[in-house]
């Protein structure tokens, strides 16, 4: 029998009260994001609770005992004097304004659909069978479009085209791109806004998402630059794209070397094929970090399993990493890869014939 080392017992129940607190304090976060508690108090606090209700249209016991519990987790400040809470701006930034390059208030959603989903994952774990975006909760689809739509508002445009060898100049000109497993549309619209002589086309093979982003295409008047169509990554029409683009959902695909190989069919022989994919090293202990530890959970409990309820069910998971990229990349038929940017949660990969 080990014997127990009572300081590193106590080191660890501390680490793991810390964790239960963030746990229960997540269901909290996804409320507050959902009443607008957080976007209220920013904008006009500091606040007492009965003032926060007022503003909100919620009830004020209820919102008295969310303060406190926000206040104990540091999410919000309490000011003993005044009895009235308040948000620092680096607070406001993660929580309140959706778009700062550090929210996260769109999370809840995400953790949610892990916990409703639990049940079917549980016993995908006994069968080893999959289990498929659309079989999920649907939370899980506007939740992955608001969590992404941070980095990709922030930096697609910015950062990951330009670093692409001679895009950005075809996009300004007027070329053909498809965002591939496009969801809600998010990306399409953001490269739509920004490259009004381009044409935009979105496929996803989840009808509800496609819906979504019509409406949501429609809504930003952005007339006939953009277009949306219910297809797998390896059944779009195949038109000689001069961009294809896979942001976040290659390694979510039963088939990834399938789907390349569809890219080499479908693009310009001089087109690109850019990558988007969780930010992860090669090996497992180099992923043994907060980003990694976030990025595994969602694999166990999002990515692979909907990968295994498809054809092939290839498995990559949220932690692929270049190395193996490449070569779905390489065995898909395009055979110049290179790492075009990262940021803390993301690499950008290029891939051409």
């Amino acid at each position: 029998v080990m014997e127990v080392n009572s300081d590193r017992l106590n080191a660890f129940m501390g680490k793991m009260i810390t964790e239960v607190g963030a746990a229960m304090n997540a269901s909290l976060v996804l409320l507050g994001d959902k009443l607008g508690l957080y976007r209220a108090l920013a904008a006009k606090g500091p606040m007492n609770s009965a003032e926060l209700a007022s503003a909100t249209g919620t009830n004020e016991r209820y919102v008295r005992e969310w303060l406190s519990s926000q206040a104990a987790s540091g999410y919000v400040e309490y000011d003993t004097a005044s009895g009235k809470f308040s948000m620092l701006p680096e607070q406001a930034m993660a929580l309140a304004d959706e778009d700062s390059p550090v929210f996260l208030g769109a999370v809840g959603n995400v953790i949610a659909a892990a916990f409703l989903d639990e049940p079917k994952i549980t016993d995908a774990f006994k069968s080893g069978k999959g289990v498929g975006w659309n079989r999920r909760s649907e939370c899980l689809f506007c939740g992955t479009a608001r969590f992404f739509r941070t980095g990709y508002m922030h930096h697609l445009v910015q950062e990951w085209l330009p670093a692409l060898d001679g895009v950005v100049d075809k996009l300004k000109r007027g070329a053909k791109v498809a965002d591939v497993g496009c969801g809600h549309g998010v990306s399409t619209r953001l490269m739509a806004n920004a490259f009004p002589n381009s044409r935009f086309y979105g496929f996803d093979y989840h009808e509800g998402s496609i819906e979504a982003a019509r409406k949501a295409a429609n809504e930003a008047k952005l007339g006939d630059r953009v277009s949306f169509a219910v297809h797998s990554a390896k059944t779009y029409p195949a038109e000689g794209y001069d961009l294809v683009c896979f942001f976040d959902c290659l390694h979510d695909m039963g088939d990834p070397v399938g789907a390349i190989s569809h890219v080499r069919e479908a693009m310009d022989k001089d087109g690109t094929c850019m990558l988007v994919e969780p930010f992860a090293g090669d090996r497992l202990e180099d992923n043994l970090n907060p980003v990694g530890r976030v990025y595994y959970a969602a694999s166990t409990m999002i990515c692979t399993p909907a990968s295994l309820d498809q054809e092939v069910g290839l498995a990559l998971g949220a932690q692929a990493g270049e190395a193996r990229l490449r070569k779905v990349a390489r065995e898909g038929g395009l055979t110049r890869f290179r790492r075009a940017a990262e940021t803390p949660f993301n690499l950008i990969l290029e891939a051409r014939i």
